[in-house]
């Protein structure tokens, strides 16, 4: 190895670029076991952000499952996911571009089984019993304010109107069938509640002719949360509830609940999607497990029986979408130093098989920075998380008094979490000599209800003194440099980075990522799923507009001394392009660094290789300008207004 070249940090040059990362980068989502062979969906960039449902039989051969023209993308809550599921080699999927249903089978090709009109469809259950399929559907009615949710069957062949099974409540998900196809279960829960707050589980008796009998209440409220519902392969219903203040596994037996490990741990996860999954079963009595202490996931046996939970051993420390039947399991995993990866597991040895990376970039490991779990004082004399990146690349190193500018990453949601899975745009700067903290601040999940909890009524307060507590506290310690902080978020993180470049003045740059500015705006316009989000993590409106108001970045442009450049998918639903755009309009006025990028054909969460490609590049372009280092390789540049 060479001795490495002195270079100003956010001058190295580095090989992580946007080229390589675009080129070479899907996003793995949802996964399904059918007998021996996995399926799952694979977000392509390259594709023009089409979702792709990718197949490995059980010699190891992986092709595509779908045609080419066909996108497995569901749109139910806006955000979808649950697309597809798979029985005896018969995928049944939403189709983005008509909104129905299709049945694929092999070596044919996909036919609609869905009536056409203002509908969507999500967490498909196969009912071979009946040769139907239960879903979620969501219709859109003219000229009604909000969609209708609903419990719904359809018949395999199609060729029939939808049978509603259940309707009323604001929202349905996970519809699952006992194993004698007897019982059907499913989770429910009404506004202003959004799933982590508080849903209910039912369970009902199928009749013959479909419908379902008399539903009883099993578990959940306004306050309890519960998550993925399954029944074991003897018929006994489980489920995740958070009744304790953590999300432990507890089953449902002869009318009474009981918990099998209770633990300070997280064994379920925010509902923002449907499909997700954390646990399944090899035998009636023995779970196949993931959990999260501290930000990091891990992989273990449950024996129902005793309570005991066992570990297995594997190389990761961010694990999702678990699936198991008798034949093995499947889960995405990833850690510090490898990308997401579709991984089968063998059940009688704990052998891991990497079947499908998502992200080809093969980069010397002295190139990566491997995160620093941190905990950091915030406010009141509590405590936030975070990981933390110094800057790595084997290649170079800083002029021995400089320190690094720091890029703070504000995780979206607000309730969500980072993990400490290796992410090629975290390392894309970390490589060039910018340290980033990925925070877990208040009202992130993954550290109990209590840790979220945290910010209601308090959204755009605690976020922001947790992010700008630990910049500050990198910067006390000596790591990075005081006066070259950054802030970047994207949806309900570029909200906090707004409010956190508006309402404070510890960062001296910020990138906006389809950022909330105007709160008010957003609890007028934005879709059902999140329409009384802002409920609980501000207040009711219009009843505490004043709060909205005061809390709105927009509103107090006045307060804003540093440079933001803002990034927006024009067909945006979730956050609409007027929210940027009414901020940037003022911040031109006011004569401050502003730059504006709007991509057309993008929406809530860009899913085009080359609008990511233009994303980094120019966010990297407009901290150059700003915190005065050479870039080692030329990008585009952006136009940023009123910088001399």
């Amino acid at each position: 190895m060479t001795q490495p070249t002195v270079a100003a940090y956010g001058s190295w040059k580095s090989p992580i670029t946007a080229d390589a990362i675009v080129a070479s980068s899907i996003g793995l989502g949802q996964v399904k076991l059918d007998g021996e062979a996995v399926y799952w969906t694979e977000l392509r960039p390259q594709e023009k952000g089409r979702t792709a449902i990718a197949r490995c039989t059980p010699d190891g051969t992986i092709t595509d499952a779908l045609p080419g023209e066909f996108n497995a993308r569901s749109r139910v809550h806006e955000y979808g996911s649950g697309a597809f599921t798979v029985a005896d080699g018969t995928i049944y999927f939403s189709h983005d571009g008509d909104r129905r249903i299709y049945r694929q089978t092999l070596n044919e090709a996909p036919v609609a089984i869905s009536p056409e009109g203002p509908h969507r469809y999500a967490d498909f259950m196969v009912d071979r019993q009946r040769q139907r399929l239960i879903c979620i559907c969501e219709t859109h009615h003219p000229n009604q304010k909000e969609p209708e949710n609903s419990l719904v069957s359809l018949p395999f062949e199609g060729g029939s109107e939808l049978q509603t099974l259940q309707a009323g409540c604001d929202f349905y998900a996970s519809p699952c069938l006992s194993p004698d196809g007897s019982h059907l279960a499913w989770l429910s829960w009404n506004h202003p509640n959004l799933p982590w707050d508080g849903t209910e589980l039912w369970v009902a008796a199928v009749d013959a002719d479909g419908s379902l009998g008399e539903v009883t209440k099993v578990a959940g409220g306004v306050e309890e949360s519960i998550f993925q519902p399954s029944w074991s392969p003897d018929g006994v219903l489980h489920f995740v509830s958070d009744r304790t203040g953590w999300w432990n596994l507890y089953r449902w037996q002869q009318g009474e609940v009981k918990a099998l490990c209770p633990m300070e741990a997280e064994f379920g996860l925010p509902q923002w999607v449907f499909g997700m999954s954390t646990y399944g079963f090899e035998t009636a009595d023995h779970i196949l497990c993931t959990y999260t202490q501290q930000g990091l996931w891990y992989l273990a046996r449950l024996d129902a029986t005793s309570g005991k939970l066992t570990p297995i051993d594997i190389p990761y420390t961010a694990i999702s979408s678990l699936q198991v039947n008798a034949s093995g399991a499947a889960f995405i995993g990833s850690s510090p130093t490898q990308s997401s990866t579709l991984v089968r597991l063998t059940l009688a040895t704990n052998t891991c098989t990497e079947l499908r990376r998502s992200n080809q970039i093969e980069v010397d490991s002295h190139y990566l920075s491997i995160p620093e779990p941190i905990e950091f004082p915030t406010e009141n004399g509590q405590t936030a998380y975070g990981f933390f990146y110094p800057p790595t690349n084997r290649d170079h190193a800083a002029p021995e008094a400089e320190l690094p500018p720091l890029l703070v990453k504000s995780h979206g949601g607000p309730t969500a979490a980072t993990s400490s899975a290796l992410s090629f745009k975290i390392q894309y700067w970390t490589s060039r000599g910018v340290a980033v903290l990925d925070v877990n601040y208040g009202g992130s999940t993954g550290y109990g209800r209590a840790y979220c909890q945290r910010l209601k009524d308090k959204w755009g307060i605690v976020d922001v003194d947790d992010c700008t507590n630990g910049a500050r506290y990198l910067a006390e310690q000596g790591r990075v440099d005081g006066n070259r902080l950054a802030i970047a978020g994207s949806s309900a993180g570029g909200y906090t980075t707004l409010a956190a470049l508006t309402f404070r003045d510890t960062f001296k740059a910020g990138a906006s990522y389809y950022g909330i500015s105007d709160l008010e705006a957003l609890a007028r316009d934005t879709h059902k799923f999140e329409s009384r989000y802002l409920d609980g993590l501000i207040g009711p409106y219009p009843e505490r507009k004043d709060l909205y108001e005061a809390r709105s970045p927009l509103h107090f442009t006045e307060r804003l001394s540093c440079p933001i450049i803002f990034f927006q998918g024009a067909e945006d639903k979730v956050v609409p392009p007027n929210q940027a755009e009414a901020m940037v309009n003022q911040l031109r006025q006011k004569g401050l660094p502003v730059a504006y990028v709007l991509f057309e054909g993008e929406q809530h969460g860009f899913r085009r290789s080359e609008t990511i490609k233009r994303a980094l590049e120019g966010e990297l372009y407009f901290y150059s300008r700003v915190f005065g280092f050479e870039l080692a390789d030329p990008v585009e540049p952006v136009v940023i207004d009123n910088l001399a």
